[in-house]
């Protein structure tokens, strides 16, 4: 599949799950085994205790962008195993989160991602990475 309609599917997944419209997710890269989504700060509604992006929101973000790289390769796909490492508070303008397959197989796809802090200036930070074991199954990846 070419890397636009890539992009086109992904934004139309995307855009059909009611969380990450919630949320604000917005995919802006697709290619064969890899995604990249935005997401901008919102005070009122995503953050912790200490005013941290929320470790659910962290978890959601390098969740979703490694289910995105591993579509790009497999096709419809649901999470096995996941896990997050938080390296820094994540405070920021808005979110990146970069997603890369590591493996496909016909059972089994082996996906990771980073998520980025960006400031107003656009520096990006580091703040996550995560690690992603998906199962591909029946049906149409259009949503």
């Amino acid at each position: 599949m070419a890397e636009q309609q890539l992009l086109s599917t992904l934004q139309a997944v995307n855009h059909s799950a009611s969380f990450n419209r919630w949320a604000g997710f917005k995919v802006t890269h697709a290619a064969a085994g890899e995604s990249e989504l935005r997401m901008d700060w919102r005070k009122d509604d995503m953050g912790q205790y200490a005013g941290y992006l929320h470790a659910g929101m962290i978890g959601a973000m390098l969740d979703t962008a490694c289910g995105y790289a591993a579509a790009t390769v497999a096709g419809r796909v649901l999470a096995s195993h996941f896990s997050v490492n938080c390296l820094s508070p994540a405070v920021g303008h808005s979110f990146v989160a970069r997603g890369r397959v590591v493996k496909a197989g016909r059972k089994q796809v082996f996906a990771n991602a980073e998520l980025f802090a960006e400031q107003e200036n656009g520096e990006l930070t580091l703040v996550a990475t995560g690690n992603a074991i998906l199962v591909p199954v029946e049906g149409s990846l259009n949503p």
